[in-house]
């Protein structure tokens, strides 16, 4: 009989898993709410979406801080999104649930790009670079 003692390594197996199974009822939720599919998985799966999406957004362009951090304001940021979505569209007049659902969702695809772009323009360090000596100590 075999015992795991490295519970680590357990975690870190789940954690793709558990993020494509949050990928997918996102995806799921909008897609049922853009294609106007009456389902009783459509209401919380759409709500998933318009906290998660925005908040995977956020936490992606947040690298530098500490996960609890980058969860707490990506969750944070992702319902003040929602909310100025909202509020938008219905000063506007143009509310409609499949907009609202279309908007955050384009918001959170064009949210990361601002940090992937000053990532691409930093230049690269080279892993064989030599080091420098620091003077006469």
């Amino acid at each position: 009989m075999q015992t795991n003692t490295d519970k680590r390594s357990a975690r870190a197996e789940l954690l793709p898993v558990a993020a494509g199974a949050a990928v997918g009822i996102a995806a799921i939720g909008a897609a049922l709410t853009l294609a106007d599919f009456d389902s009783p998985l459509r209401a919380p799966f759409t709500l998933f979406f318009l906290v998660a999406a925005p908040a995977a957004a956020l936490g992606s362009a947040l690298r530098g801080l500490d996960a609890a951090a980058r969860i707490v304001l990506g969750v944070a940021g992702a319902l003040a999104l929602d909310l100025l979505v909202a509020q938008s569209m219905l000063a506007l007049h143009i509310w409609s649930v499949r907009g609202g659902v279309a908007a955050v969702g384009l918001l959170s695809l064009l949210m990361p790009v601002p940090a992937l772009l000053a990532q691409a323009r930093r230049p690269g360090r080279r892993l064989t670079e030599p080091q420098k000596s620091g003077g006469g100590r």
